[in-house]
């Protein structure tokens, strides 16, 4: 694991930006499979593993270095909503098999660390004890799965954040830390970034992002991660969150202009960058081949 989180640091300081995978829940949706609440993408593990691993295996091809695993709704919490929850551990593993196996060689594979509850609404965050008990069984599963990191994701609350963050470092994984901002450089808590993000440094995350916010929210968010040492990055959504499908889709941006739009991010000086909640493989191929184009004429 010091391997990993050595190279990974490396790559956060080096080269074109590190370039996440876009999204699995919406692109199930957009391909046909019902994602419902509770389960919402992590329902398909059962249902359509192969459309899972395809989608993976399409981001693979697009050229990002990160696919997520599926793991995003594989806690033991959200899983006994539907009477599952023994099947923590088995659908964890079987979400991350499916993106090693889509990956192969070309990408490194992340676990899918999200809040417990819902990601927009903060005030439905447990207390601290369940945080950390029930962190630390998703982690733990993640690890025993073989990811290479933790994307630490959604995250709405800096207590929750540092919660998976502390479970993450305890398991010996590397991890990353991304909170969601809808308006400012402000957690959806009221918390500001800037404290997430000293958090999020003080828990030892290797870099903090921010995601699942508008791509118009994006600038100010941008000047408070500039100003913190750790690596930062970006993965905005392209829609809005929704009642019984969780998030529904928009089509604002085309690829060429989600590139454009990443590529000016890139220039502010963020290290990660990849897609959210709407995004599909042809926005990330974009983003990838814009970032080369940058890359050439640096």
């Amino acid at each position: 694991m010091r391997e990993t989180r050595r190279a990974l640091e490396e790559r956060l300081f080096r080269g074109t930006p590190l370039i996440l995978d876009g999204a699995t829940g919406t692109e199930l949706e957009r391909r046909g499979v019902a994602t419902r609440l509770p389960l919402w993408s992590a329902g398909a593990l059962d249902s359509h593993p192969e459309l899972v691993r395809r989608i993976h295996a399409d981001y693979a091809a697009a050229g990002v270095d990160v696919i997520t695993a599926n793991t995003f709704r594989t806690q033991r919490r959200t899983l006994a909503r539907a009477g599952m929850a023994e099947r923590a551990g088995e659908l964890t593993r079987r979400a991350v098999e499916l993106a090693r196996s889509a990956a192969g060689e070309r990408a490194w594979v992340f676990g899918s660390c999200p809040p417990l509850e819902d990601c927009y609404h903060p005030e439905r965050v447990p207390d601290d004890a369940v945080l950390a008990r029930e962190h630390a069984e998703h982690v733990d599963h993640l690890a025993e799965a073989g990811v290479d990191a933790i994307l630490v994701e959604t995250i709405n609350t800096v207590r929750e954040g540092r919660a998976a963050l502390r479970a993450a470092r305890e398991a010996g994984l590397p991890a990353l830390a991304s909170f969601v901002c809808w308006r400012g450089a402000s957690l959806l808590s009221g918390e500001a970034l800037a404290e997430a993000a000293r958090t999020a440094a003080d828990e030892g995350a290797c870099a903090v992002l921010v995601n699942c916010l508008p791509p118009s929210n994006v600038a100010p968010c941008l000047d408070v991660l500039g100003a913190q040492p750790l690596p930062f990055g970006v993965y905005p959504n392209l829609g809005e969150p929704e009642d019984e499908l969780g998030f529904r889709r928009s089509e604002e941006l085309t690829p060429g202009a989600f590139a454009d739009r990443t590529a000016q991010w890139a220039a502010s000086g963020a290290r990660l960058l990849g897609g959210c909640c709407g995004t599909t493989p042809a926005h990330l191929a974009a983003l990838v081949r814009r970032c080369k184009e940058l890359g050439q004429s640096s």
